[in-house]
């Protein structure tokens, strides 16, 4: 995973978690993950037999779903304004 070096990761959370060392937050960790997806997303258009990363990558939608419906609860203005600012439902 290249392209999440530690500063990338750190400016992630610092814009989503609030600081850049608060890596346990939920809206931090969505964003990371939404991120990876949508690389591999990119991945899997160009090598459209590569089942095993097909795999991978529904583990973490799934994940993500995890988390979103934790934060919707827990959240739910925090929820909406995620979801706007990382563009996941139209």
């Amino acid at each position: 995973m290249s392209y999440l070096t530690k500063e990338r990761v750190s400016t992630f959370f610092n814009d989503f978690g609030g600081k850049a060392t608060n890596t346990g937050s939920v809206e931090g960790q969505i964003a990371l993950l939404t991120e990876r997806i949508n690389r591999i997303s990119e991945h899997l258009q160009a090598n459209k037999q590569d089942f095993s990363t097909h795999r991978g990558i529904m583990k973490l939608v799934g994940q993500r779903k995890r988390l979103l419906t934790y934060l919707s609860k827990q959240d739910l203005q925090g929820y909406r304004a995620l979801i706007e600012k990382l563009g996941l439902r139209k």
